[in-house]
């Protein structure tokens, strides 16, 4: 089962444009829309069809929210962040889940957060892959894009599947 909510549902939905996303995410009341995510993934662990065991993946902002939530939910199988804002260091120690990290080779913005955040994993033993896609841009693996790399797409794809199917098992 998939759930996808909508961060910008409180502001309209999403617009259906990246530009116009990107103005309207800083108007987000930022504490309440990660308390939403942890709130999406206790309704989904609550269902009578779930397992019990809940990952999160995301993309960009959403990558920043799967991050987020592997500091947050004791008990979460999985996060997949795609060229997602790292947690702060001071949250590290709270991540008791796998971590498969995306990140673009050319993403200056998103990839300066990675040497502090690999550091932390590491000092706090936290298991994680990483892996950096050479030349490609934020947003890979993002079709609608002229950004999109369809070879590293697929591979990152293939990569998140085979690591939900590993710690998704019932």
């Amino acid at each position: 089962m998939a759930f996808a909510p909508d961060a910008l549902f409180p502001l309209g939905g999403y617009p259906g444009d990246e530009d116009k996303a990107r103005e309207v995410f800083p108007k987000l009341d930022q504490a309440k829309t990660r308390e939403d995510f942890v709130e999406a993934v206790k309704w989904l662990k609550a269902r009578p069809d779930c397992t019990g065991k809940v990952a999160a993946v995301g993309f960009c902002y959403g990558g920043s929210i799967a991050n987020m939530l592997a500091t947050r939910i004791p008990d979460l199988a999985g996060a997949v962040p795609f060229y997602g804002g790292q947690a702060k260091a001071e949250d590290v120690p709270s991540i008791k889940c796998p971590l498969l990290l995306h990140y673009a080779e050319n993403d200056e913005r998103v990839n300066a957060g990675w040497p502090a955040y690999e550091a932390a994993l590491k000092a706090n033993k936290v298991a994680y892959e990483a892996y950096i896609y050479p030349g490609t841009q934020h947003g890979f693996n993002n079709d609608t894009t002229p950004r999109y790399d369809k070879e590293a797409a697929a591979l990152a794809w293939q990569r998140t599947i085979d690591f939900f199917k590993k710690n998704l098992k019932s």
